[in-house]
């Protein structure tokens, strides 16, 4: 392994770290799910509308 391919290793690394974190990957699984059950997702808007909207009913999600 050269060190260009250990450190591109690391790059993707904290790439799907970070996507994890901010609940990017969350669209990846939606869709994935939808393909694996045959339905048709919903647009990225909707589904990022609908996180928002469940993310703020969600007791977790409050600091106070």
């Amino acid at each position: 392994m050269t060190v260009a391919e250990a450190a591109l290793g690391r790059v993707r690394g904290v790439r799907r770290f970070v996507r994890a974190f901010t609940g990017e990957a969350k669209w990846d699984e939606y869709v994935e799910a939808c393909r694996r059950s045959g339905v048709a997702p919903v647009s990225r808007r909707e589904f990022e509308r609908h996180r928002a909207e469940h993310q703020e009913r969600s007791a977790r999600s409050r600091c106070c």
